[in-house]
């Protein structure tokens, strides 16, 4: 078992400073409206950053154990959150997009492998969060 860290520190308002166990730091904020400068992402947008860097990187270790000439991947994602308190994030769309003469079976594969099994981040999410799941290729 491995043990994850993550320190934040409030810096002026609404704005943190977030220093991750592996050395990193990076800033979240919120709207100047909300108390925030509008100087970093919002905590739900680095949740949905998590989820998208966690699946694009199993899916191009897959495909390049398949073999494939995966020559870019862009994965897009959009939340939808609830409109009541706490207002979480209930409906995930993801859309991955490979550029390279990828055959899509084996992106459909890739895909799947990622959601169903190895994509941490996406198991630690709520088991009732909906999901939708979409791929394209640029070749």
């Amino acid at each position: 078992m491995s043990t994850l860290s993550v320190e934040v520190n409030q810096v002026d308002g609404m704005q943190l400073l977030a220093r991750t166990g592996s050395g990193f730091a990076f800033v979240m904020d919120s709207t100047k409206d909300n108390g925030g400068l509008d100087e970093g992402p919002r905590p739900k947008e680095v949740l949905l950053t998590a989820l998208a860097g966690c699946t694009a990187m199993d899916v191009i270790s897959i495909l390049k154990k398949m073999q494939e000439p995966i020559q870019r991947l862009v994965v897009k994602v959009e939340g939808e959150t609830a409109e009541e308190h706490p207002k979480y994030v209930k409906k995930i769309s993801l859309t991955y997009i490979a550029y390279g003469n990828v055959k899509e079976d084996n992106l459909k594969k890739a895909v799947e492998l990622s959601q169903e099994k190895y994509c941490g981040v996406s198991a630690t999410l709520r088991p009732d969060i909906e999901k939708h799941i979409s791929w394209e290729i640029h070749p």
